[in-house]
């Protein structure tokens, strides 16, 4: 009996204490004039209310750092910490870099003895970085992503994406029978019609070292195997690329979507290049806004024959005039 009593008289104590403890985290958030919602002001170091303004803390810890900077390059110059991992890199940006320079902090050249040290040191540490063959072939086939996603222009988020995808197939196996080159390519197609900004066959294959037969094959193979999800190519997607390009007006960029749309409703889209149709639309927008193009203009830009384009635009222009009608 005295036991039981003594429980009950600890779990009302625990919980008495919870409730003093939830009150006090509530009265922390919450102004003690209005109760309003309280907010941290990191540039001026204060805590302060919303709704009545209320100063409830000042000359908080500032957690920064204690220098400032300007621009990007004064903020690499001072910062004392590394850059983000990234997948970009086969160590993941991990390792230790040995400057090629043979200077000293204050920047004075060193000694022979100790460029031979430094020499000795880059050689080790080069040998350090890709001990197996693994990480050869990871480090041949990132920085191949890197060149062609440079030649292309693509943004930082589709490498990324590009190199995960490499890394499952190395890590699944699906590379032998097939070039680093191949793989290496098929992932950068892939990532960059997953991101929505999608090339063509034909401009990859420009970049490239492999032929487009073997990228479309090794596509084919690396989607399957690793179930990636990738959605048909939108046409609409190349229109801004093409417009740019072309120095086309926003009005011409909108009117091009607009036939892409009206193209799809009627069902002319299927079965069709989606970089054809994109290349059609754009022309026949400039002409329909009274913008200078010309065919072979357009045929530069896109990468894809005069022919083609005649084709698809007089089919975007049967579909505008059929709708038009209905």
């Amino acid at each position: 009996m005295t036991n039981a009593t003594s429980n009950t008289r600890v779990r009302r104590s625990e919980q008495e204490t919870t409730e003093e403890t939830d009150e006090a985290e509530q009265s922390t958030l919450d102004c003690p004039e209005c109760t309003g919602n309280l907010v941290v002001d990191d540039e001026h170091g204060e805590t302060v209310c919303e709704d009545c303004g209320l100063v409830v803390e000042e000359d908080s810890v500032d957690r920064g750092p204690e220098w400032r900077a300007f621009d990007a390059a004064e903020k690499n110059k001072k910062s004392r910490v590394g850059a983000p991992t990234t997948n970009t890199m086969h160590d993941k940006g991990l390792s230790t870099n040995i400057d090629w320079r043979n200077k000293d902090a204050y920047g004075n050249s060193l000694g022979s003895r100790q460029r031979e040290k430094m020499q000795r040191l880059r050689k080790w540490n080069e040998r350090f970085r890709t001990r197996d063959s693994k990480e050869r072939n990871l480090k041949q086939a990132l920085g191949e992503i890197d060149r062609m996603a440079s030649a292309l222009g693509l943004p930082t988020n589709v490498r990324e994406t590009a190199s995960v995808i490499y890394r499952r197939a190395l890590n699944e196996d699906l590379l032998p029978g097939r070039s680093i080159e191949g793989v290496s390519t098929a992932c950068v197609y892939a990532a960059a019609r997953q991101a929505g900004v999608p090339r063509s066959l034909d401009e990859i294959a420009d970049v490239s070292r492999v032929e487009k037969n073997e990228i479309a094959r090794t596509y084919r193979y690396v989607v399957r195997e690793l179930g990636l999800e990738v959605q048909p190519a939108d046409p609409e997607s190349y229109v801004p690329r093409f417009a740019s390009g072309l120095e086309l007006s926003d009005e011409a960029e909108h009117r091009a979507r607009s036939l892409l749309q009206n193209a799809k409703e009627k069902g002319v889209h299927s079965g069709k290049s989606p970089v054809g149709l994109a290349a059609a639309a754009v022309y026949a927008a400039a002409l329909l806004t009274n913008e200078k193009t010309t065919q072979a203009a357009v045929s530069d830009v896109a990468d894809i024959s005069e022919v083609t384009i005649r084709n698809r635009y007089h089919e975007l222009l049967e579909a505008e005039e059929t709708l038009g009608t209905a």
